[in-house]
């Protein structure tokens, strides 16, 4: 399936701007306010409460002060769980962010949850070769296809493995923000649902390449919505399908909508969305970074 309706999430304990991840990550700024663990943890609770609330399972691990990981709170760009029981970990860009990857939080899935392999790809950090987990790759775990903008954090030949490890096959393209910038991970321009993608088409300058993702959507039978360069800076791209019928974003990616895109989506989809502007201006990640989703066969 492609949604799932369990769900891991890191409760932040030092969450700040991460000046390790800003060069090449730019929808962070740094806030000139105090209280910002404060206010993160605030809008993170907020977060967890709507969507247990809206019947998603959540699993919610505390972050841990052992060592420094301000980024802790996105959990998605260093592993991935798949309904064969498979978890993949991710090599990283940042190094301060490689010590997210803690044994003790594959042991807490693994006490509600079967894994039965763990492929291990954070061996190129050596090499300076990285792939963020599903900030990189929106997957369409349905048809079996990995899209991803290439970027420092988004490297062919990780992806290649990638694919080789789990039978998906993939559509590369090269994705710029509105000044030409290289944009650092796919899933805030782009959103796989079961029927319909949510992307920011202008960001993406190769008419080719537009044009193969258009076909790849179309052959899979998925509607795509487009978003502007305005609204992607305001994280619409960052939506996540959960629990079959519940699209997750930001207040603030919620607002960014016009009534024909929300029409649009309330096809498929009840939407859902919480107040993150501390995350997302400090972070530079929105809803969807926030979400692990949990596909692994029950125990």
């Amino acid at each position: 399936m492609q949604t799932t309706n369990h769900i891991l999430m890191i409760r932040p304990i030092d969450f700040k701007f991460n000046v390790q991840t800003a060069a090449n990550n730019k929808f962070q700024k740094k806030s000139s306010t105090q209280g910002v663990q404060n206010s993160a943890l605030e809008e993170f609770d907020g977060f967890v409460k709507l969507l247990r609330d809206n019947g998603v399972s959540v699993m919610v691990i505390d972050d841990s002060l052992i060592s420094e990981t301000p980024d802790s709170i996105f959990p998605n760009n260093w592993v991935s769980f798949h309904d064969n029981g498979e978890v993949i970990l991710y090599p990283m860009f940042s190094e301060n962010r490689r010590a997210e990857r803690r044994k003790e939080i594959l042991d807490r899935i693994h006490e509600q949850f079967i894994i039965t392999r763990i492929i291990d790809l954070s061996s190129y950090e050596k090499d300076n070769l990285f792939l963020e987990g599903t900030g990189s790759l929106v997957l369409d775990r349905v048809n079996r296809i990995a899209y991803a903008g290439l970027s420092l954090r988004t490297d062919k030949k990780v992806l290649a493995e990638f694919c080789s490890k789990t039978g998906y096959s993939s559509v590369v393209f090269n994705a710029v923000d509105d000044k030409g910038f290289p944009i650092y991970h796919t899933n805030v321009m782009m959103c796989v649902g079961d029927q319909f993608v949510v992307i920011c088409f202008d960001s993406i300058p190769n008419e080719a390449e537009k044009e193969k993702l258009r076909q790849s959507f179309f052959s899979t039978h998925k509607e795509a919505i487009e978003i502007s360069f305005e609204q992607m800076n305001q994280f619409a791209g960052n939506m996540l399908q959960v629990n079959g019928n519940l699209l997750v974003m930001s207040e603030q990616a919620y607002l960014s909508l016009n009534e024909k895109q929300i029409a649009a989506l309330e096809k498929y989809c009840k939407l859902i969305y919480a107040p993150l502007y501390t995350i997302e201006k400090n972070g530079g990640g929105s809803a969807r970074c926030m979400l692990a989703e949990i596909h692994l066969p029950q125990l």
